[in-house]
């Protein structure tokens, strides 16, 4: 499975927003430029999991959040997920993922 570098730009910017920093700000305090930054939150540049985290911090937010979404303790997020993915199989693909899921959950 591919990375996809815009989704995770575009909840760097959120989470950098929701902080209220801009973009001069966020890159002054993980010392690279505005315009290395503005690519990272377009998709078009690779961000690496130091610099990653590094901004996480910054902007109290997991690397989940950013990665994934959500946090990986996010049961609200797991139940939107699997939701979302049940809603798009058939009937008979959505029981036998009930009896499947039934199944593991029921192991010791």
């Amino acid at each position: 499975m591919a990375i996809d570098y815009s989704v995770i730009g575009e909840r760097l910017k959120k989470a950098r927003k929701n902080k209220h920093f801009t973009q001069e700000e966020l890159a002054e305090k993980i010392d690279v430029s505005i315009a290395f930054l503005s690519r990272i939150e377009r998709g078009s540049s690779q961000i690496n999991l130091k610099r990653l985290t590094q901004i996480c911090e910054l902007l109290e937010v997991s690397e989940g959040d950013i990665l994934n979404g959500s946090s990986s303790n996010s049961i609200k997020y797991l139940n939107s997920e699997f939701a979302n993915l049940l809603k798009n199989c058939s009937s008979d693909k959505q029981k036998l993922i009930y009896d499947v899921a039934k199944v593991i959950a029921n192991q010791k």
